[in-house]
């Protein structure tokens, strides 16, 4: 699983890359074909889209879905130019790209809250964020990295500028942890950290960002996207395709078996044991308790919104209320 997406953005990939929405992609049995492409490999991120291919969810909706592993510029880019019809991106992308003209949208929230944590071996006694002191961060050097872990050191009394951080990329953080390359990594606890406490049985400390939002907002990560074009065109598919994707959804959080089966089936090299402990961790991530599976709230995006801008991230404002739409969920 992608661990972190910078804050960048690339140019628009070439036209042709894959098929857009439009007459020529309507089958003869009157379904509809749509692309949907993936940030990351198949992952328990992605459980409901599976499950709702699976299990026929798209085909009543009249929707044949194609799923696709990212291309190498991108998904956003590819969404807003509408080579693909719906994409998963985060929050922090989304942003910056309206900011540069980017049209993508999102559509739904996949989880309510982010569930990014800094992991630590127990061993180096990062127990809060001013232990982070003179300790040394691996990551991918993105400003919104460096950002957040400054603002939990200061937030705690620490002395953020004692902290170093180092360019590791997409690595196996534990082995460099164990080797003393560095002390901390941004993880996602429902991959990372899944397999570092419940498969590997590693020693380690975390800290739940969620768990700080006295000192850093929360916001969404991952989302759905897809483009205002196909929105003002074609507004009852996108409609049909968020029936289906929240039928998946609602499965996955009734029962992580049918997110084990339904990625095991697309992705069968995936390690089994790590997705049955992910499949079970997010069970009850996706969404609060007593609250509809994708909703967004106006507030988490402004509060957002401001924390970039405070950290000097992005340059404008944008209209938060453009970025993201819960009308295409199911009522």
């Amino acid at each position: 699983m992608n661990r972190f997406l910078l804050l960048a953005l690339v140019m628009l990939l070439p036209l042709g890359l894959v098929a857009c929405s439009g007459d020529d992609d309507d089958n003869a049995n009157g379904t509809k074909k749509v692309t949907f492409m993936l940030e990351w490999t198949p992952n328990t991120n992605h459980a409901g889209i599976f499950i709702a291919k699976e299990k026929g969810y798209y085909l009543d909706e009249g929707i044949e879905i194609e799923i696709v592993e990212p291309a190498s510029g991108g998904v956003d880019q590819v969404v807003a130019s509408g080579k693909a019809d719906f994409g998963i991106s985060v929050q922090e992308n989304i942003m910056p790209a309206r900011a540069e003209g980017l049209p993508i949208v999102s559509i739904a929230a996949i989880i309510q809250h982010n569930t990014s944590s800094l992991m630590s071996l127990k061993r180096d006694g990062i127990t809060r964020p001013r232990d982070m002191n003179g300790k040394t961060y691996g990551g991918f050097g993105g400003a919104l990295e460096s950002a957040i872990i400054k603002k939990l050191s200061e937030c705690d009394g620490g002395d953020p500028n004692s902290i170093k951080f180092v360019d590791v990329g997409d690595v196996d953080y534990l082995v460099g942890m164990d080797q003393d390359l560095y002390d901390f990594a941004w993880i996602f606890d429902g991959w990372d950290g899944v397999r570092a406490k419940e498969v590997e049985k590693v020693d380690v400390n975390t800290l739940p960002f969620i768990d700080y939002t006295r000192c850093i907002p929360d916001w969404y990560t991952p989302v759905i996207t897809t483009n205002e074009a196909l929105i003002k065109n074609d507004p009852e598919l996108v409609k049909r395709f968020m029936k289906a994707t929240a039928r998946g959804y609602e499965d996955a959080i009734n029962d992580p078996n049918a997110s084990y089966d339904a990625i095991l089936k697309n992705a069968p090299e995936t390690d089994k044991a790590l997705l049955k402990a992910s499949a079970e961790y997010l069970q009850d991530k996706y969404v609060d308790r007593g609250r509809q599976w994708g909703l967004q709230d106006e507030s988490t995006w402004v509060s957002f919104q401001k924390f970039l801008r405070e950290s000097g991230l992005t340059e404008k404002d944008i209209d938060v209320t453009k970025a993201y739409s819960n009308e295409f969920l199911p009522k």
